[in-house]
């Protein structure tokens, strides 16, 4: 089937027989709690209620059910703001929250009591201007993530202002912008975007968000490649996610298709304890041992670093295997067999002639 426009309503799924009719009062009351929006190219996508893009973007009545380690801030982002709209958790980074708007709202998403309609919006200019001012007066911040939200959603008018307001910021070496939106809708990455982005005299990255191979349309790769076309390399992320990425072969499909893209896989990130997600996370043991097969089989080019974001804004850890001894004396290789390290039978090199 093709859409024409994104889903932002459970009766609109309804309608489009994404959901079953009798399906609609619970999730209408998901829908009033958690916002919706499905984006005609991963509507398309879906082939069945429960396959790996369904999970990701319909809402399911289990959201409701909130555990008692799940939080609202899982990642602790109100403790680490000085300013609104500003994160600051690691000394020579921050991140830069400019709008709390989405192309699409993910089911598992770890900020999802502040994005939507519902949520806090966007930075007001006088929000704006505090949170470039309290950037400008730490000499110590190098790197300004730009995120939300997804800041990709802004028009390239206001991505241009605010690259070239962050270029008047000497201190300031890197920008890097966290967005879905080249995936789930390849359409808005317009040259006048990708300009935008390049305003400024700093290295800018982009980290692209993709949870699943089929995501890499043909569509989504046109508009990753105007990017790596115009020098802006790209960085990938993924949340491990129960039924849609937790067996080895899907997850290494999808680092693939990342390197394929010219995107190098840089976090994966273990699912937060966001409200309502229960039902999407893995445990720790399962995600080190889809890195152990990872390391077996796939190119180290298709190797994400896995981590956990400490709850209460502690920053990420990396929670992947450990592939050598306590003592440090026996490494294990992608096989599973540990071998003494250094070997016991290594020649003496020093007595050859």
């Amino acid at each position: 089937m093709t859409y024409q426009t994104t889903l932002r309503s459970a009766s609109a799924l309804a309608e489009a027989k994404l959901i079953a009719p009798d399906q609609l009062p619970g999730l209408e009351r998901v829908a009033a709690q958690y916002a919706v929006a499905i984006t005609p190219a991963m509507a398309e996508l879906i082939e069945t209620a429960g396959d790996p893009i369904a999970r990701q973007f319909l809402p399911d009545p289990r959201e409701l059910d909130v555990h008692p380690d799940e939080r609202a801030d899982p990642v602790g982002d109100e403790v680490r703001s000085p300013v609104e709209g500003v994160v600051h958790r690691y000394p020579d980074r921050v991140l830069l929250k400019v709008t709390h708007t989405c192309a699409v709202y993910c089911r598992f998403c770890f900020r999802r009591e502040m994005v939507g309609p519902q949520g806090l919006g966007a930075l007001t200019p006088a929000e704006l201007d505090a949170a470039l001012a309290y950037i400008a007066a730490r000499p110590e911040i190098w790197e300004v993530i730009v995120t939300g939200g997804d800041p990709l959603v802004l028009s390239a008018r206001r991505l241009g202002d605010l690259m070239d307001r962050l270029g008047g910021i000497d201190h300031v070496k890197v920008v890097r912008f966290h967005t879905r939106v080249p995936v789930v809708d390849p359409g808005a990455v317009t040259g006048e975007v990708v300009a935008a982005l390049k305003r400024a005299d700093k290295a800018v990255y982009v980290a692209i968000h993709a949870n699943h191979a089929r995501e890499l349309t043909e569509a989504a790769r046109i508009a990753c490649a105007k990017f790596v076309d115009a020098g802006i390399p790209l960085l990938g992320q993924t949340v491990l996610l129960h039924g849609v990425n937790d067996d080895a072969d899907a997850l290494g499909a999808l680092m693939r298709a990342f390197v394929e893209t010219r995107i190098k896989p840089y976090y994966l990130h273990h699912g937060d304890l966001a409200p309502g997600t229960t039902h999407l996370r893995t445990t720790i043991a399962e995600g080190q041992a889809l890195m152990r097969a990872l390391r077996g089989d796939y190119s180290g080019l298709c190797q994400p670093t896995y981590v956990l974001d400490i709850p209460g804004g502690h920053g990420k850890a990396p929670v992947g295997p450990n592939y050598l001894s306590a003592d440090g004396e026996r490494v294990e290789d992608p096989s599973g067999v540990r071998h003494a390290y250094p070997p016991r039978d290594a020649p003496n090199l020093a007595t050859r002639s």
